[in-house]
């Protein structure tokens, strides 16, 4: 390059799936046919209407032009009645802003609310993108620890105690929490939201997996009384609508918030295409026999899971939630992600290290439930053998 890259990428590295699926496409190149059990890429279909939608709404010679910044009508109002059916939450349609994906979120409203040496809290472990997006705003990332201990929810002693070194005015909660598959209750949440109001912090959720094997009606951090007045929401259509690379995505509050991340996104941008906010209002439209479907095949595949970890005498929760299930590596193994490699080259297997989602995943690793069964029996078969033949080595 003739010039260097901006210092803000100095402590900004490539994502960890960018570079990790470049080298599982390398060996699958070379014929070595790896079985990716790395990423929440859902494989099943959207509805079959939401796809006759697009398709009619393409097919319309208006339909290609640029739309509104902060989306078409039908589509915010669409949103305000999804979320009133399914998290019993209120919102006019000015209290929701279209995304083209939550993760595009992410970085908007970083931009929209950090200045430079602002201090944001990110869970550990956690997503990535929290952090990676308050470097790229000019702000400090600070982890809080969950912990399997503490059941994978934050504590609000540590919290006073990150709070109280000064600088925090943000803080990202993900619940149903990926990696971990955690559900929140009510009772966390107003104790989150007591705590963000008190020591003015904005309170933001992340919120793709509720719909995806929930063990309790889903849940809103807007639900909570007083949420709206210092709390944002995100959600997405990727992971409970199978529409991942539509990139349809939402952030939810009062309408003050939403027009500070409005004046990001609409220098970023030129609008949602149309046919997808069309096919996005009739995905909202599925009906529980459609989300049950769904998630029975999440549940039969992730039974076979279960039976890929005991093998691998890895402990992990049964009733997580989401479409990863996260887990625990026998103690015997000294490196977590030097064993997984193993599995990669020797076994064909890719499986996701704990430690890419903070220190607090050193010891665990994380299994999509995104592949068929078939493939799921396939690599069972692969880690028996590997062991098999590992035992055997060890025995000459």
């Amino acid at each position: 390059m003739i010039i260097p890259k901006a210092d803000r990428l100095q402590h900004v590295q490539e994502y960890y799936f960018a570079r990790k699926l470049a080298e599982v496409r390398a060996l699958n190149e070379q014929g070595r046919q790896i079985i990716n059990l790395g990423i929440g890429n859902p494989d099943q279909l959207p509805s079959a209407a939401t796809v006759e939608a697009l398709h009619t709404s393409a097919s319309a010679s208006q339909s290609h032009g640029y739309q509104p910044y902060n989306g078409i009508p039908a589509f915010r109002q669409a949103v305000a009645e999804w979320y009133s059916q399914t998290y019993k939450v209120a919102l006019t349609a000015a209290e929701v802003l279209p995304l083209m994906g939550s993760k595009e979120g992410i970085m908007h409203i970083s931009l929209a609310f950090l200045n430079p040496g602002d201090k944001v809290l990110v869970p550990n472990p956690g997503y990535l993108a929290y952090s990676s997006a308050a470097r790229l705003a000019g702000a400090e990332p600070v982890s809080y620890h969950l912990s399997e201990e503490n059941g994978w929810l934050p504590q609000e002693q540590e919290l006073l105690q990150l709070v109280q070194q000064g600088g925090v005015k943000l803080m990202w909660i993900n619940y149903p929490h990926m990696p971990t598959g955690t559900e929140a209750t009510a009772e966390m949440l107003e104790k989150l939201v007591a705590f963000a109001r008190r020591h003015q912090i904005l309170l933001i959720n992340d919120n793709p997996y509720s719909l995806v094997l929930p063990n309790q009606s889903p849940l809103s951090l807007l639900s909570i009384p007083g949420a709206k007045e210092g709390c944002l929401e995100l959600n997405s259509l990727s992971k409970s609508h199978n529409m991942a690379g539509w990139r349809v995505g939402m952030v939810l509050g009062h309408p003050d918030y939403l027009a500070t991340i409005l004046a990001v996104k609409s220098n970023m941008d030129s609008g949602m295409f149309l046919p997808i906010q069309q096919a996005a209002v009739e995905a909202l439209q599925n009906d529980s026999a459609w989300h049950d479907a769904r998630n029975k095949v999440y549940a039969a595949r992730k039974e076979l899971v279960h039976q890929l970890l005991d093998t691998l005498h890895c402990r992990y929760q049964p009733n997580s939630v989401g479409m990863f299930v996260w887990a625990r590596v026998p103690d015997h193994i000294p490196d977590v992600e030097a064993y997984l490699d193993e599995l990669l080259y020797e076994a064909g297997v890719f499986i996701t290290p704990g430690k890419i989602f903070g220190s607090q995943g050193e010891r665990y690793l994380r299994v999509s439930l995104c592949i068929s069964a078939a493939q799921l029996e396939e690599v069972i078969k692969r880690i028996k053998n590997h062991i098999l033949q590992t035992v055997s080595h060890e025995l000459k």
